[in-house]
């Protein structure tokens, strides 16, 4: 099977791939906003996968808020999956976070993904990853 990695804003062009996975880091629990253009380009029917990082629990609402916020933005496409796993979030924004009464909660949580993503998040990456392409028969 043939691949490409490209950071998202080098992409010029999704004609012709069977599959896309587009990753991106959850911030202020949502899709960066670098990503915004790229999923305005997507073809309709394009077939494609999410995977994201983030500081919170694996399962937690947070990262779920960010990906229904992708599944709007790509509503053309066609959404085969999803995966989302812990991310090391910056000291500085944990401490800036800390600070605020609202994110007090979320900060003291991110602090312990500083290990991640680690050997069995990244397994369970390459199980997702293996799914979907079985999936879509590519």
């Amino acid at each position: 099977m043939e691949k490409e990695l490209i950071p998202i804003e080098e992409v010029k062009d999704t004609q012709g791939y069977g599959i896309i996975f587009i990753g991106f880091p959850v911030q202020a629990h949502s899709v960066p906003a670098k990503v915004l253009p790229f999923f305005k380009r997507l073809p309709e029917g394009q077939r494609i996968a999410f995977f994201c990082t983030h500081g919170s629990l694996r399962g937690g609402h947070l990262p779920k808020q960010a990906l229904e916020h992708a599944f709007g933005l790509a509503s053309k496409a066609k959404i085969m999956g999803t995966f989302g796993t812990r991310g090391k979030v910056s000291s500085h924004v944990i401490e800036a976070l800390t600070a605020k009464a609202e994110h007090k909660a979320w900060s003291e949580e991110a602090q312990g993904a500083h290990r991640h993503p680690d050997e069995a998040d990244l397994a369970d990456a390459q199980e997702f990853a293996r799914g979907i392409i079985a999936k879509v028969g590519a």
